[in-house]
């Protein structure tokens, strides 16, 4: 098929280069010029493992090419994915002016039958509005459906994700569309949950939503371990084997951070009060994942008594591993504190440094985990990539001023830490 992606951002780039893979022909557009000319010259704008070597690859075929020529796309192509952001307002609601945008030129520019699919995470009844966008512009009356069809991509597994779904949700009105987007995922041979487009909205919100009250459950149930003296790593893996709670997202830590559940949870809250209904569920999420951070920053100061003066290693910047995405990362928030109490800090992360320049300062940057830990007066773990858990801890202990190591993703064993000589502190286990 014949596909135009509306948004070279983290959705619409995975979104254009899988299905370039799946044999169809994908043209993705953007109106920032500079990721345009980066993205012609293999250059991504984003970390996501495996996705340069599909899109390059896919260039090569000729299957994928990037403009910023929207007008143009939307003509050749059969089915128009709307991947642009829906940021944040100040109110938390999400900006949908992008949306409005490309719904107005698809309306103006469109001469045969479209499919119009929103894949952004939009509230719900975004569906209504832009039919409605497209309906009053629709400058050739020519018909077009519109599709819902939300994203579930993991940053760090955005590839296999798309490859390899759960499920594809497709909220559709008209049979023509539901085939047309059936035929179009039949490769991935995946189960296609077809519904209504509120339904396919809110689907995405609520699965998001249910995933950040997962993590931050298991963080209020860390607190009580660690006050009675039990282990949240056996309470976890006696949740996790009952089959209806499962094992995912059930990893105590510091909470979550990125950008779609915080964004997503704040933006249901605020289309909750829109509807009338006042979501206090969502609203304890997001305090208790706040409290995490300030619950953390407190064992860093229990541990080290004095933080002014003293000099703190930290590994891990970026919100989870496998991505450099720093947006709502925990640990700008508790770089920052520790900043605030005269703590000199210095950072590695495999791929988040570069984007953390613009969010946190004065850090000093160091080359691998090592450096990160050479005369440090502590050494706190904020993000749980792989390359952490094989780190020579023995080494570790040898460089730092101090053997203290505070665990905020719980990586390490604390019985094989404390075997070692090391200080080490982690969250909701007896340390």
């Amino acid at each position: 098929m014949k596909i135009a992606i509306a948004g070279a951002g983290y959705v619409g780039l995975v979104t254009a280069a899988c299905f370039a893979e799946l044999g169809n022909q994908v043209t993705c557009v953007d109106i920032d010029d500079e990721k345009i000319k980066k993205l012609n010259s293999n250059i991504m704008p984003i970390y996501e493992p495996g996705l340069m070597e599909i899109v390059v690859k896919n260039k090569r075929e000729q299957k994928l090419k990037f403009t910023t020529d929207l007008k143009s796309a939307i003509k050749d192509s059969e089915i128009v994915f709307i991947c642009v952001g829906t940021p944040p307002k100040k109110n938390g609601e999400a900006d949908l002016s992008y949306v409005e945008n490309v719904a107005k030129t698809i309306a103006e520019v469109m001469e045969s039958y479209k499919v119009i699919v929103e894949k952004s995470t939009v509230p719900v009844e975004t569906g209504e509005k832009v039919w409605q966008t497209i309906k009053s512009n629709n400058r050739h009356n020519v018909d077009f459906d519109i599709v819902s069809n939300p994203e579930f991509l993991r940053e760090g597994n955005a590839i296999e994700d798309f490859m390899k779904p759960d499920r594809i949700v497709i909220g559709a009105s008209s049979e023509k569309a539901k085939r047309i987007m059936e035929n179009l995922y039949n490769p991935l041979n995946a189960k296609i949950l077809f519904t209504d487009i509120k339904s396919a909205e809110i689907i995405k919100h609520a699965s998001n939503s249910f995933l950040a009250a997962k993590i931050s459950f298991i963080n209020a149930i860390a607190n009580i371990c660690e006050i009675t003296g039990a282990n949240v790593d056996h309470v976890a893996e006696g949740m996790g084997l009952d089959k209806r709670i499962g094992k995912s997202f059930l990893n105590a830590g510091i909470g979550y951070g990125g950008f779609c559940f915080p964004k997503d949870i704040e933006a249901f809250i605020r289309i909750s009060e829109k509807l009338g209904y006042d979501f206090r569920l969502l609203r304890e999420v997001q305090g208790i994942n706040e409290n995490q951070k300030e619950f953390f920053i407190k064992k860093i100061e229990k541990s080290m008594w004095i933080i002014k003066g003293k000099t703190i290693g930290v590994l891990g910047l970026a919100f989870k591993p496998n991505t450099d995405d720093m947006r709502f990362a925990p640990s700008i928030d508790i770089i920052s504190r520790l900043q605030s109490e005269g703590a000199n800090i210095q950072a590695y992360d495999p791929q988040a440094m570069e984007n953390s320049k613009t969010m946190l300062k004065d850090v000093e940057y160091r080359q691998n985990p090592y450096d990160a830990a050479k005369g440090c007066d502590a050494l706190i773990i904020l993000t749980e990539w792989s390359e952490f858990k094989d780190i020579d801890i023995a080494k570790i202990k040898n460089l730092m001023n101090r053997p203290l190591i505070i665990d905020g993703r719980n990586i390490f064993d604390a019985s094989h830490m404390q075997s070692l000589g090391i200080e080490y502190v982690s969250i909701g286990r007896k340390n």
